[in-house]
Formats: C-alpha cells, structure tokens, sequence
C-alpha cells in the first residue's frame, strides 16, 4: 500500500505524452519549509542527474550514454538504483553504510526529494546523485550491465485493474532493468499491499533472467540484515499490513 504522504492515483500528472504508461503520480504535496526550499533551489541542481547531450561533450554522455562514472566526483566501485524512494530513509541509509558506492535515486515528487536531499546534507553524503522526473529516462541512458543493485521498494500498486499496466513490476520494466543489470546484480522489491504481492510473485515466476533467492518462507518475509526496515514499512507492519521482501539475482540469460 501506498503510503499516504506520498502521491496517489487520484492525482494526474497531464504533462506526460505517454499518461497510461505513467508510473507515478503527483509532483508536489503541502508547502515546503523554507529550509527545505532552499535545498531544491540549491542543492538538487548539483546532484540532479543529466542525462547525456551528445552535442555536449561536458555531458554525462559516453559511447554508450550515461556515464555512471562522470557523475560524482570520486572514483566509485558500483553503481546502485533506487526507484521510487519516497522520503529518503532507505537510500540514505545504504549510501551512508556504502561510501564506496555510488547512488542514483530517482523521485519526482518534491516533498520526498526535499527529505532525502536534507537527509544528505546532515550527514555529508557525497555519493548520492538524484533525478527528479520518470526513472525510466535514466534506465535507458545507463549502459547495459552497468548497474550492481537496483531497489523498488513499497511502489505504488495501481489496485485498479485498469491500471495494472502501470506497475513497475511489469514485464517491459522488467526487460528494462535486466538490461541494465550486471550478471549478478540484484533487484531488490517489497510490498505490503495483497494485490501486488500475488502479481509480482507471478511476474517473477516468468522470468529466466531473474533468479529468486528465497529457500525458505522466512527469506521473503524478512529482509536482509542490509536491507533496513523504514518507518513506513514498520508503520503497515503495526497497522496489519505485512510486507514481503523479494531478492532477485539477474541470471546471465538475456531478457
């Protein structure tokens, strides 16, 4: 289920071309502080991720688009994603414990970016870069096999069945992160919500690029000792609503 503070179905987003392929929903919640305003209007134009220009050469663009390596300023030993990650907590959390890795998260909705960007300003977290718009745009920059680790966690179930399309966890999505996943790489996805438990197992069953991890029902009921539990999991957990943990390895079948 879908936390509440973060956007809805109900809300539209008419800018996009493509809206019955809209992944998200809302830009914008309740009027920001003025601390954190000024974290957008400072902060995230240094850690936005662009995407590659090939008219400029000072672009993130290499031979084959997106250049994980030009977007921080240190030399790093992976690249891991995060799509959809709400206020920040989880993301934060593995870049702290991670240093040498290097982060792309992906949120539009401005009062998540805001938390995560105050979030990285407190703690000094130099290896997390940002992009404020649909995920899929920097999946399909990012080269093939570029990606170590891949997180979508609580996204958003679309209960509807006229909007089931819209799932992240969906076949062309899918294809779309086994490309950019390494032999090896893991996904990482969670949900509380009983509709998209039982829609992803059946989406994961399908594929031979995915291998999933789980021997015992324990695997996926609880996460990993590297897979922190966020106040809104722990919040769905207290309120009846159990999450499940799904560990995915990509295979070296092609997609």
């Amino acid at each position: 289920m879908t936390d509440p503070s973060r956007p809805t179905d109900a809300d539209t987003d008419a800018d996009r071309p493509d809206p019955l392929r809209r992944f998200f929903g809302r830009r914008r919640g309740p009027r920001l502080s003025p601390r954190k305003q000024a974290l957008i209007d400072t902060l995230l134009p240094r850690l936005r991720v662009g995407l590659p220009d090939p008219a400029d050469p000072a672009s993130a663009a290499g031979a084959d688009g997106l250049d994980p390596a030009r977007l921080f300023d240190r030399p790093i030993d992976d690249l891991w994603l995060e799509i959809g990650f709400g206020k920040g907590e989880h993301l934060a959390w593995q870049a702290g414990e991670n240093p040498r890795i290097g982060f792309i998260g992906c949120e539009p909705y401005q009062n998540g970016l805001a938390a995560l960007l105050d979030r990285i300003d407190a703690d000094g977290l130099a290896n997390v870069r940002v992009y404020d718009d649909d995920a899929r745009d920097v999946i399909d920059a990012l080269p093939d096999a570029s990606v170590g680790r891949i997180f979508l966690l609580q996204p958003d179930p679309w209960p509807k069945a006229r909007h089931a399309r819209r799932r992240l966890v969906n076949p062309e999505p899918l294809d779309a992160m086994a490309r950019i996943l390494r032999p090896g790489g893991e996904l990482r996805l969670s949900t509380d919500d009983p509709i998209y438990k039982a829609w992803m197992a059946v989406q994961i069953a399908q594929r031979s690029d995915f291998r999933w991890t789980a021997e015992r029902p324990a695997d996926w009921r609880r996460p990993s000792a590297d897979w922190p539990i966020t106040r809104y999991a722990s919040k769905a957990e207290r309120e009846g609503r159990t999450p499940v943990f799904f560990r995915l390895v990509r295979t070296d079948s092609p997609t």
